[in-house]
């Protein structure tokens, strides 16, 4: 009973608190002076620049630096951006990896848990089961190669080139040899 008077309690003064911050807010805004308007007929003041823009010239655009590959590296390691990479900004890169490993979430890495993922590594690869990697096997072990970004064009293109391949109603959609193009 006592928490629910007191719940009510606080929704109350929260409520009240919400409507003189309002009140406070509303009394600040009508304290405003108004903006000075220009009368009617006169000219407008002469420090404005016209709309032709006769001998105006703006500020030079700002140039673009080439930012350098080392210096992009550089910068995704430095969180805090403050120029300077400190032990902990250069291990966290490395901490979603670590927490993969760490199977009992100790913050220690032991030999065994590292060697049961280089044996779950091993037990994929070995397709006979004969505790041995041939050539064959030993290969699909290689890393992945990693997905090289496409221009952003190329999904247009891609769509254009299937549009135009698509027959065209009234067509049969086959090649000269009656065969369906794949």
């Amino acid at each position: 009973m006592n928490r629910i008077l007191l719940g009510a309690l606080a929704a109350l003064l929260l409520v009240a608190a919400g409507v003189f911050w309002w009140q406070g807010r509303a009394a600040t805004e009508r304290g405003a002076p108004p903006p000075e308007a220009v009368p009617a007929g006169t000219a407008a003041p002469a420090d404005l620049p016209t709309a032709d823009g006769r001998g105006l010239r703006g500020a030079a655009p700002p140039a673009a630096d080439e930012v350098t590959r080392e210096q992009r590296r550089f910068d995704r390691l430095d969180r805090n951006r403050d120029s300077v990479i400190t032990r902990n900004e250069m291990l966290a890169a490395r901490a979603a990896a670590f927490r993969t490993l760490d199977t009992d979430h100790n913050n220690l890495l032991s030999f065994e848990e590292w060697a049961v993922r280089t044996a779950n590594r091993f037990r994929a690869a070995d397709a006979n089961g004969d505790l041995k990697l041939n050539r064959e096997e030993f290969a699909t072990t290689r890393p992945k190669p990693s997905a090289h970004p496409q221009c952003r064009c190329a999904p247009a293109r891609v769509a254009k080139a299937k549009a135009q391949s698509r027959p065209q109603p009234g067509e049969s959609g086959t090649g000269d040899g009656g065969d369906p193009e794949f």
